[in-house]
């Protein structure tokens, strides 16, 4: 039963890489491992994939501590929220957080000095203001951003949204990209298995894709 749920999609990937191509654009996939097996990420690592993300803590300290032994040039995404209690468990595997999303998280990572000098993050934009996702609001978003920046000592290195459901992602990807501008900030992280060629086309740095090339999550 388990053996279903190994899997990765090489005609996907080949399809977003082609498409990525296509576009003229550098953007990188962020393969979105979570709830898969260890086995599938082997698989994608087969295939040349050497960026990935993962939602919780402990799953990603379980799946890949040893896996980034073996392969020490893999780039661990945090893609899920973030418990300021397991702020230090994550800087011990993640190398980049892409959900920063509130005051009280950055405070907490502030006080790790020495382990975020070598860390970078990507502050999570609220852009559809929805009261059920984390986020900064675009309002909020310059302040927040020089806060973290100048005083907590965070790399802030890019901006990261998730469109409400329903709505053109097109117009939140745009709104990000003007505030990365504004800021002086190059990455953004925009689409997902559903919306990446949007992402890709409005300048994303990253997508982050799950679904796409691992199947349906168990």
């Amino acid at each position: 039963m388990q053996q279903k749920n190994i899997m990765f999609s090489e005609s996907s990937y080949k399809e977003i890489l082609n498409f990525i191509n296509q576009s003229n654009k550098t953007t990188k996939i962020v393969a979105v491992s979570k709830n898969h097996p260890i086995e599938s990420v082997i698989k994608a690592l087969e295939f040349g994939i050497r960026i990935f993300g993962e939602n919780r803590v402990q799953e990603a300290i379980n799946k890949f501590s040893s896996v980034k032994k073996n392969f020490p040039e893999i780039e661990l995404h945090l893609t899920g929220p973030l418990q300021t209690n397991k702020v230090k468990l994550a800087l011990s595997i993640f190398d980049i957080i892409q959900t920063l999303d509130r005051e009280k998280l950055a405070i907490e990572l502030s006080k790790y000095t020495e382990i975020i000098k070598n860390k970078f993050f990507f502050i999570q934009i609220n852009t559809g203001k929805e009261k059920n996702k984390s986020g900064i609001y675009p309002e909020l978003a310059d302040d927040f951003i020089n806060y973290c920046k100048d005083d907590l000592g965070i790399s802030v290195v890019g901006l990261m949204c998730i469109p409400p459901v329903g709505e053109n992602p097109i117009i939140h990807f745009k709104m990000i990209k003007k505030i990365a501008e504004k800021n002086y900030i190059k990455g953004l992280s925009m689409g997902m298995s559903g919306d990446y060629k949007e992402g890709v086309l409005s300048g994303a740095t990253h997508i982050r894709v799950g679904t796409k090339l691992f199947g349906q999550r168990s």
